[in-house]
């Protein structure tokens, strides 16, 4: 009898738990993109594959699409195909794309001999989760992404996996790739 109370209390607390998680992940609203400062992104450098270090500010005036990632992170890996090809289609009108990655710089180039992208990926170890949350990455999740306008404003945000047909609907909504 105790036994089988116990079961039920744990899966009490258990539902209860998921739910909270469920409602601080999903349902949090994501920070209005107008009221995060983009100075930090743009102070930062990090290394990229060759081990050169990249000063973020190179691509001021520019629309940016930051993608933060790990080599662990299977969401991650799944979108990395139509951010290559959002890069592709769009790099003659002002767009790049940056992948920042949480992983060490080793890890990374591993990663990039198997998997080559169209777009810089650059290593960012522990400094990239804080310049993810420096832009409104409260949850620590990944991967997370934002749109970065030319005037250096972050005007969209995203948790979770995204693709190129909802990156290339905002971007043109924000009017910052052609129709």
């Amino acid at each position: 009898m105790l036994k089988k109370i116990m079961t039920y209390a744990l899966a009490a607390i258990a539902i209860m738990l998921a739910g909270l998680a469920t409602r601080h992940y999903l349902l949090t609203p994501v920070i209005p993109a107008g009221t995060i400062s983009t100075r930090a992104f743009f102070a930062a450098e990090f290394p990229d594959l060759d081990g050169q270090p990249q000063p973020l500010r190179q691509w001021q005036g520019k629309t940016i699409v930051v993608n933060f990632w790990a080599t662990w992170c299977p969401p991650c890996l799944e979108e990395m195909p139509e951010l290559s090809a959002l890069q592709a289609s769009h790099q003659d009108q002002n767009l790049v794309v940056l992948g920042i990655s949480s992983d060490e710089l080793d890890k990374i180039r591993e990663f990039a001999s198997q998997t080559p992208v169209s777009y810089p990926l650059l290593s960012g170890d522990i400094d990239a989760m804080n310049i993810g949350e420096s832009l409104g990455n409260d949850k620590g999740v990944l991967p997370y992404s934002v749109i970065i306008a030319p005037d250096g404003s972050l005007v969209k945000s995203y948790f979770g996996l995204i693709n190129q047909a909802l990156l290339e609907q905002d971007l043109r909504d924000l009017q910052l790739i052609g129709k």
